[in-house]
């Protein structure tokens, strides 16, 4: 039998478990060839509590390296071309052909398109990001903390008020919480509006409980990083002494000038069997575009992420061996909402429900922080 291989472009959530799933169902002596730039992997939940003071920068990354040792190729460089037609891909000048294609590649942030952004830093998408807004807040006395949601579409639709109720906690640990303002000014119009309204009245409910400013429907559009102060669509101004920022996203370059993206520069595919218009060529993840009935689109977090990885796999190996059956992704997604002071809410349902997502929100609790502790000590167990 031939030997095939399968090109997994991206190291994040969806590419680390494509390829260690493809690597499960495939014969042995085919090829899974992991690309990524990076030689280790970020898990990006754990950013928020990086930026809150709970883990240190080594305790959320992990080398690349045990992969190999399960018999994925890892590739480490920077892809600078795609022809999905061919299944061919360019990485630091070589080039790699696939029988199958999986694009990971995530979103790129893009602070350069709000003027002065990228001057200020904080952002917690980040390992240096969160590290600094750490830093930042943990020096800060009296004054004003903003968390900024600069435009969307964004990475974790829950991360923002997670990082502002998160940041209030350490404030509040540290006694000067009565002499910082924390507000929060967000470019959508509600918190996870795709979830439902229960779910966003929920998380601004929390977010107001905590003694937190919010202000819906404001987009950045620029920010005087000497003179601390943000300037909004909406004709607002503010001061900041700390901020923390979601910048803008942006599908990456090698994907942007490929065929395989849309109007919007993000990469549309089938819904259910993450398929581009290309034969045996998928994406999955942040780097794509789904739109829902509702005409909002599927948001950009890992767990859907990481159902499409499975699927995808599943569907994979299956063509490649000839037999068993394709294995579709359902849209189902979950969501922790974490709150500070050992406690979380979460959120769970079915996002490709019509005419509307069918999203619950639980109360929150202590057990749902403990979850969230454990569902990451669960990833590193069972991927690395």
């Amino acid at each position: 039998m031939d030997k095939r291989t399968v090109l997994v472009l991206g190291g994040g959530v969806g590419g680390l478990v494509a390829a260690s799933v493809l690597r499960r169902e495939l014969a042995p002596e085919d090829r899974v060839v992991l690309v990524e730039r990076a030689s280790k992997h970020t898990f990006w939940p754990s950013l928020l509590w990086l930026m809150s003071g709970s883990r240190k920068p080594e305790q959320v990354q992990r080398d690349l390296t045990p992969l190999v040792r399960r018999g994925i190729e890892v590739r480490h460089g920077a892809i600078t071309e795609i022809d999905p037609e061919a299944r061919r891909v360019v990485v630091d000048s070589e080039r790699l052909t696939g029988d199958a294609l999986v694009v990971a590649l995530g979103a790129d942030l893009v602070p350069d398109r709000v003027p002065g952004l990228a001057e200020v830093g904080g952002n917690f998408y980040t390992i240096d990001g969160a590290q600094q807004v750490y830093d930042q807040a943990s020096r800060l006395h009296s004054g004003r903390l903003a968390v900024v949601v600069a435009d969307v579409p964004f990475k974790c639709p829950a991360a923002p008020y997670e990082a502002a109720m998160l940041l209030e906690g350490l404030l509040r640990r540290r006694n000067v919480r009565d002499q910082v303002t924390v507000t929060i000014y967000a470019a959508e119009p509600v918190p996870m509006g795709v979830a439902g309204p229960e779910v966003s009245r929920g998380v601004v409910e929390f977010v107001q409980r905590h003694g937190i400013d919010y202000h819906p429907s404001t987009k950045l559009t620029r920010v005087d990083a000497p003179g601390k102060r943000l300037y909004f669509d909406t004709g607002a101004e503010a001061e900041f002494d700390v901020l923390a920022v979601v910048p803008p996203h942006a599908a990456p370059e090698v994907v942007r000038s490929s065929a395989l993206a849309g109007p919007s520069g993000w990469i549309p595919m089938n819904p259910t069997t993450c398929e581009t218009r290309f034969e045996n060529v998928f994406a999955i993840g942040d780097v794509t575009t789904v739109s829902l009935k509702l005409g909002k689109p599927l948001p950009k977090a890992g767990v859907f992420a990481h159902g499409q990885a499975e699927a995808v796999a599943h569907t994979i190996a299956a063509r490649l061996r000839g037999h068993g059956p394709e294995q579709p992704f359902e849209g189902h997604g979950e969501c922790f909402i974490e709150m500070g002071g050992g406690m979380a809410g979460f959120a769970r349902g079915n996002f490709y429900a019509e005419p509307t997502p069918r999203v619950q929100m639980y109360r929150a609790g202590r057990h749902w922080h403990a979850a969230k502790v454990a569902f990451e000590r669960n990833w590193w167990r069972t991927w690395f």
